[in-house]
């Protein structure tokens, strides 16, 4: 048997990650006829819906819904994938950051089931405005030194490094972007892409579907300012279902766009921020709400928003904050709460994670 090509794709918290990966697998599918399949750590939820019927994408789960890679788990839904589904090329992401990825998922694979999987190129994507976090200009988006520090990390354990979103670059913007990652890891090679505009696809999958991983000596563990710079951040995890108390239909993009301004607002009275938060909500038949925030300083991003008004929804909020476990914790809770009081909503809670990474017992 074949083995089967896995790929993970790490990179810097917004750059774009999942839509990569839908471009990627809509080219290969459509180009060489392989079943390219989409696995994350939350499945289809917080994924384009329009995006994944419209390039018939198969989106799965491989960590059961949590959001920490098991590699037991890893490994029997891979071959899961291969022996039922046909895969022959899956691609994974890293929730967050990911540093360390190389060393926990490819090593492991390699040294424990070298005949089973080939390693495609472990790919970092990045995107403009988070690459001027490293960049001579030092931009101040309110993360700190730390999160830095995880980012630099990250193009070091790269087999290849992609820059996403150029759609929004000039030519000149491009070339000293692409100059600037090249002097930073001379030795990784950097492809160009927009995802959304499906430009530059082509090569990267030309270049992950001919090269394998180099398997590069990377390794965090006993690492002390690793350990420092994964203190600041915390995992959080939320699905819930809310509904009006009154049976009536109401806009739910409000309902959505209130609960990450509540999200925000406690951040800022705390001090806090965070670089990554998504949210997916749906009232089924197809209509949904997928929103974005990438900074306590951005404004709102929508990918989708309902095209009617609601009764109910069922809601995700995933995220990787720089603020402790417990304060997070408290905030989303008392944002939750003010919004469910402000549209007269329950709320019925039925899964959260929410840890860092020094917390005890995680």
């Amino acid at each position: 048997m074949e083995a089967l090509s896995f790929m993970v794709v790490s990179g810097f918290l917004g750059a774009g990650k999942t839509t990569t990966m839908i471009a990627l697998a809509e080219h290969m599918n459509k180009t060489f006829g392989e079943t390219a399949i989409i696995a994350n750590d939350l499945g289809a939820n917080l994924v384009d819906t329009n995006l994944t019927q419209t390039s018939g994408c198969t989106v799965t789960e491989i960590a059961n819904g949590c959001i920490c890679y098991q590699m037991d788990n890893v490994v029997d839904q891979l071959r899961r994938l291969r022996d039922k589904d046909n895969a022959v090329f899956v691609m994974s992401d890293i929730p967050g950051c990911g540093v360390g990825a190389l060393d926990h998922v490819y090593h492991t694979l390699a040294r424990d089931h070298a005949e089973e999987f080939k390693l495609a190129p472990f790919t970092v994507i990045v995107d403009p405005e988070r690459l001027r976090m490293i960049m001579p200009e030092k931009a101040d988006i309110n993360l700190p030194e730390e999160l830095v520090y995880l980012l630099q990390l990250q193009l070091e354990e790269a087999d290849a490094v992609v820059l996403n979103k150029c759609d929004l670059l000039t030519p000149e913007e491009q070339e000293r972007y692409v100059d600037f990652l090249k002097t930073a890891v001379p030795d990784v090679p950097v492809l160009c892409i927009s995802a959304r505009e499906r430009t530059g696809i082509e090569a990267l999958a030309d270049f992950i579907t001919t090269n394998t991983t180099a398997l590069k000596n990377f390794s965090v563990r006993n690492n002390h300012e690793f350990e420092l710079a994964e203190a600041k951040l915390t995992w959080y995890n939320r699905r819930m279902f809310m509904k009006t108390l009154n049976e009536g239909k109401i806009d739910m993009n409000a309902v959505a766009d209130d609960v990450i301004e509540e999200i925000r607002m406690g951040l800022i009275e705390k001090k806090r921020n965070v670089p990554h938060l998504k949210t997916f909500a749906t009232s089924g038949n197809g209509d949904f709400n997928k929103a974005s925030l990438i900074g306590v300083d951005y404004d709102i991003e929508y990918e989708q928003k309902f095209l009617r008004d609601h009764k109910n929804m069922r809601m995700i909020i995933n995220a990787r904050a720089v603020c402790e476990s417990r304060v997070l914790a408290r905030i989303v809770d008392d944002a939750i709460d003010e919004v469910c009081g402000r549209y007269g909503l329950d709320c019925q809670i039925f899964f959260t994670e929410c840890f860092g990474m020094a917390d005890e017992g995680r």
